[in-house]
């Protein structure tokens, strides 16, 4: 490198940083990066989260672990990935967070996707921690067992959503619930609310999951 001019080298360096751009070019790839910030997970699984098929899926598992986003080991006869660092994670959060910014017409969309206001909760992050706390309020995790128990929000309680019809017995009606799941593009929590609500319990969701959370500087736990 010694030998080389400065417009060469910047052009080098550029093209490396242009690697991660690339890697993520892709709705797909994008994702996957939310999945896997959840815990590792299996290429039959990532493909069946993303609806496609194992072998495209393995393809763009391929295109993330060259720009080194993503990591993977074999158990078995199977290829598990997982994020290669906490930093991936934040980058998909800030990412997502530019473009909510600067695209109007990715704001619209998240509008109509909270088209019912009352089923977000007004309590801001340290303040839900406190109530969760002091067990004024329940805050139920309803992604799968796996992800919670790899990290979830302080004071969570785990029931994922296939199970939550049948364990609503658990669940006091005198304690109001706020649901969340992978982030402000999981749906899950949507769902958990519209149930919980026609059961006639006290239910709203936070657009924050652990990525967030992270992001926003606060601590989360791990089974």
């Amino acid at each position: 490198m010694l030998g080389m001019n400065s417009r060469t080298l910047k052009d080098l360096l550029y093209e490396q940083v242009a690697r991660v751009g690339k890697a993520l070019a892709s709705p797909k790839r994008l994702e996957m990066l939310e999945i896997l910030a959840q815990g590792e997970k299996a290429v039959d699984a990532v493909a069946a989260e993303v609806a496609i098929d194992v072998k495209l899926a393995s393809a763009h598992l391929k295109a993330l672990k060259e720009a080194r986003l993503v990591q993977s080991r074999r158990e078995g006869k199977r290829m598990v990935y997982q994020l290669s660092g906490g930093d991936v994670a934040q980058l998909g959060v800030l990412l997502r967070q530019v473009a909510e910014e600067h695209l109007l017409e990715l704001r619209m969309t998240l509008q109509q996707m909270m088209a019912e206001p009352d089923r977000l909760t007004s309590v801001g992050r340290k303040a839900l921690l406190a109530q969760a706390k002091r067990g004024e309020v329940i805050v139920l995790d309803v992604r799968p067992q796996q992800e919670y128990d790899t990290a979830h929000l302080p004071h969570a309680r785990s029931l994922p959503l296939p199970e939550l019809a049948q364990r609503l017995a658990e669940l006091p009606r005198d304690v109001d619930i706020v649901a969340y799941c992978r982030g402000p593009f999981c749906l899950m929590s949507d769902e958990a609310v519209k149930l919980l609500r026609a059961h006639g319990y006290r239910a709203s969701k936070t657009v924050d999951g652990v990525s967030e959370w992270q992001a926003a500087g606060l601590p989360v736990s791990r089974a």
